[in-house]
């Protein structure tokens, strides 16, 4: 898990105002004081997992393609976001999926001003 997680880490730090920290006491990246992912920390997720900030239609589409990588629990479903299996995530696509993440988080930042 640690392996797993330490990618996760090294592509979040690469992104721009980026810094690492907590939420519901896991670890967590945040983008200028808002987190845009971090490791699960609701019992009915499984172990492993990653939360991952999105549009909710994208993250249905995400779930709808390739559901061995992406789900999601009754907990998070009216959350903006997916649950990510970080063991079976090619590194292309958890790539792709952070700084997506990274850019929802900071567009809703921005629409609140």
């Amino acid at each position: 898990m640690k392996d797993i997680f330490d990618k996760v880490r090294e592509i979040a730090r690469g992104f721009p105002d980026v810094a690492e920290g907590t939420s519901y006491g896991e670890p967590a990246f945040k983008v200028r004081g808002h987190v845009f992912t971090g490791m699960a920390s609701h019992k009915s997720a499984e172990p492993g997992t990653l939360v991952v900030r999105m549009d909710i239609a994208r993250r249905d589409e995400l779930i709808a393609e390739d559901p061995d990588v992406y789900y999601l629990k009754d907990h998070y479903v009216g959350y903006p976001c997916v649950l990510v299996r970080l063991s079976r995530i090619h590194p292309d696509a958890l790539r792709d999926i952070l700084g997506g993440a990274r850019r929802f988080v900071m567009a809703q930042k921005a629409r609140r001003k």
